[in-house]
C-alpha cells in the first residue's frame, strides 16, 4: 500500500483463505478457511516497519498480524498460534528463549529445473567444488554479495552471532542471537528474504530447501530451546547445584511425545523427506542425547545457565513462526503433564520404533491427521486447514513424472 494510506492507519485487509494458500498458488476447498472467504485485519506490529535497503526505490516492510475484525488472532495464523503458545508458558511465570541456526544454499541462476543447481562463479572464475566447510576464505568468491547481506542486516536490525561454510557446495549457515520467540521468529523470516533479494542484486539463487543437492549435506533449522522465569530470568533447567531438574526432562518429554505428530509442520514439503532420508546430522528421531548430532533431540555441551534442548528436526523449508510454536507447545505439554522422557542415547544407536518419526510426507500428514495433541495444542481448524493445503502440494507432486522414473523405469520389461 502506499506510504500515505499506512502513515494515516487504513485498515489493510485480505481474504482468510489466503493463509492456506499453497507453494503452487491454489487453495484448498473454501469449508476449510469459511465458505464466505472473507476478510481478516493485517494488524502490523510496531516494532517491524523496515525501510528496505536493498530497493532503490523507497520501500519499507511491515510485519503483520493476522486478526479477526473483533481484534482477536485468526485461528490460520502461524504467528498467531506462536503468540497463544507463548501466552501459555506466561501464565505459569515462564519464558521461553530460542535461538535459530539456518542453512541455504548460494547457487548460479537456475533458469532449468530439470538441471540440477550449481554453485556461482566466484571473483577467481572458478566454481567451488566442495571441501570448503567452515574455511574462512571458503566465501571470498562471494564477498560482494555477503558484504551487502551483512549491511542489510545492520540496516534491519538483525544481529548475527556467527557465520560459516557448511559442509555442501556453497552451502552457509547463521547462527542468530537467542532471545524471545517471537522476535527470533520475525527474525528468521527476515534474514530469509533478505537473503532472495540480495542475491537477486548479485545475480545469485538463494535456495532455502532442505535438500537441493543429490549426495550432499541438507539444510536445517536447528531450534535450540530454553525456559526461564519471569522476572528473575532463571534457567528453569538447571537448579543451584547446576544439575538438570526435573523440568528439563519433562520438557524433554514432552518434545519426545510430540516430534512424532508434529513432524509434518518441522518438514512440510516433499523434499523435506530427502534431507531427512540420510539421518547422520539431520536425524529422523526422538531420541535425545548429550551433544550427539545423530539425536533429533541433542543436549549441546554448556554451562549449567545455558541449558539448552536442540530441536534438529526442522528443515531450512519450515516456516519459523509454526515450526517454533510446535517445538515450544510440546515442550510446555511435557512439563505441564510431567511426562519423563526416554534413556538418554549415546554413540551409534539402532531407534527404537517408539521413537522413530513419519520418513514422507504423506506419512506425516497421516500421523498429524490422527493426532489429538495437534488438534488440543493448535486446535481443529488449524489442524485440518494446514492438512488440506499441504494434501494439494503432496497430490500435485504426484502428478508429475520425475526423471528418475523416465531414466530407470522406462527400461523395464
Amino acid at each position: 500500500m502506499t506510504a500515505a494510506g499506512f502513515l494515516e492507519g487504513r485498515r489493510l485487509q485480505m481474504a482468510r483463505g489466503v493463509l492456506l494458500q499453497c507453494i503452487m498458488g491454489g487453495y484448498p476447498e473454501a469449508r476449510f478457511y469459511g465458505s464466505d472467504d472473507g476478510d481478516l485485519a493485517l494488524v502490523p506490529d510496531p516494532a517491524h516497519i523496515h525501510r528496505l535497503p536493498w530497493s532503490q526505490q523507497p520501500r519499507a516492510l511491515a510485519i503483520c498480524d493476522a486478526d479477526e475484525f473483533s481484534g482477536e488472532s485468526s485461528r490460520l495464523s502461524t504467528r498467531g498460534q506462536l503468540k497463544a503458545v507463548i501466552a501459555r508458558y506466561a501464565a505459569h511465570g515462564l519464558a521461553p528463549v530460542v535461538a535459530t541456526e539456518l542453512e541455504f544454499f548460494v547457487f548460479a541462476p537456475n533458469t532449468d529445473p530439470t538441471q540440477p543447481f550449481r554453485p556461482p562463479v566466484g571473483l577467481d572464475g572458478r566454481r567451488e567444488d566442495g571441501f570448503s566447510a567452515f574455511s574462512i576464505s571458503s566465501n571470498n568468491g562471494l564477498r560482494p554479495f555477503f558484504s551487502e547481506v551483512y549491511q542489510c542486516m545492520a540496516a534491519l536490525g538483525l544481529p548475527r552471532d556467527t557465520f560459516m561454510h557448511e559442509m555442501g557446495v556453497s552451502q552457509f549457515e547463521i547462527n542468530l542471537l537467542h532471545g524471545d520467540p517471537l522476535l527470533l521468529a520475525d527474525q528468521t523470516f527476515l534474514f530469509k528474504h533478505l537473503l532472495k533479494e540480495v542475491a537477486l542484486k548479485h545475480g545469485l539463487t538463494v535456495v532455502c530447501m532442505a535438500k537441493p543437492l543429490a549426495h550432499t549435506a541438507g539444510s536445517s533449522m536447528h531450534i535450540h530451546q530454553s525456559v526461564v522465569e519471569l522476572g528473575s530470568g532463571r534457567n528453569v533447567f538447571s537448579d543451584e547445584a547446576g544439575q538438570p531438574t526435573a523440568t528439563f526432562r519433562h520438557f524433554i518429554g514432552g518434545q519426545q511425545a510430540g516430534m512424532g505428530d508434529f513432524t509434518a509442520l518441522f518438514a512440510p514439503n516433499v523434499n523435506s523427506y530427502q534431507r531427512l532420508f540420510h539421518p547422520y546430522a539431520s536425524p529422523n528421531n526422538a531420541c535425545w542425547s548429550h551433544d550427539n548430532r545423530s539425536a533429533g533431540l541433542r543436549i549441546p555441551a554448556s554451562s549449567p545457565l545455558a541449558r539448552r534442548v536442540e530441536n534438529r528436526l526442522p528443515g531450512a523449508d519450515a516456516n519459523p513462526y509454526m515450526a517454533i510454536a510446535a517445538s515450544l507447545a510440546a515442550g510446555l505439554y511435557g512439563i505441564e503433564h510431567k511426562l519423563e522422557p526416554s534413556a538418554a542415547i549415546e554413540g551409534a544407536f539402532d531407534v527404537p520404533q517408539a521413537l522413530s518419526l513419519p520418513c514422507t510426507l504423506h506419512a506425516a500428514l497421516e500421523r498429524l491427521k490422527g493426532s489429538h495433541l495437534a488438534i488440543e495444542l493448535f486446535g481443529t481448524e488449524f489442524i485440518e486447514g494446514y492438512i488440506a493445503s499441504k494434501t494439494l502440494e503432496l497430490t500435485s507432486f504426484q502428478d508429475e513424472i520425475t526423471p528418475w522414473e523416465r531414466r530407470v523405469l522406462a527400461a523395464q520389461a
